[in-house]
């Protein structure tokens, strides 16, 4: 079914010259995963199934903040999506969300990252997109191109 994408959000894509089950296998465990999305973020905790956890830490003005929350949908080769919130003292009144689409596209996978939900945050959404949109890029994609071999 996937997760529904609300109208704010931010979105970076790739094509990957593979197919979604090959590029699949990245997303199926802790040191997959680390292996590319790790690159900017630590990677704490990585449980790929429905109610698992996924937590983060960044640095952000030389200090170490958490985020995370719970895996919301896992459709293999298709769809990745867990919440993410801030942990204390920094949180949000209401998690935003990732997620990961893998499409069959030509010979290989168009793989899209959305970090969405900030229609969620009220009078904070236009300030937070803005302030995400310009720190996303597509490092991590390409990363995981690399990866999985162009």
């Amino acid at each position: 079914m996937g997760m529904r994408i609300g109208p704010l959000y931010v979105r970076r894509s790739i094509l990957i010259e593979a197919p979604p089950s090959r590029v699949w296998q990245e997303f199926e465990s802790f040191e997959r995963i680390d292996a590319w999305l790790g690159d900017g973020h630590t990677i704490h905790t990585f449980e790929p199934w429905v109610d698992g956890q996924v937590e983060f830490s960044v640095v952000v003005d030389r200090e170490e903040r958490w985020f995370g929350g719970p895996v919301l949908v896992l459709e293999p080769e298709r769809e990745l999506s867990f919440e993410s919130n801030w942990h204390a003292p920094y949180e949000w009144p209401v998690p935003t969300f990732w997620t990961f689409r893998l499409t069959p596209l030509y010979d290989g996978t168009h793989v899209e990252l959305f970090h969405h939900g900030f229609e969620r945050l009220g009078a904070d959404a236009a300030d937070e997109l803005e302030g995400y949109e310009a720190g996303w890029d597509v490092h991590h994609l390409q990363t995981l191109r690399s990866i999985v071999g162009r």
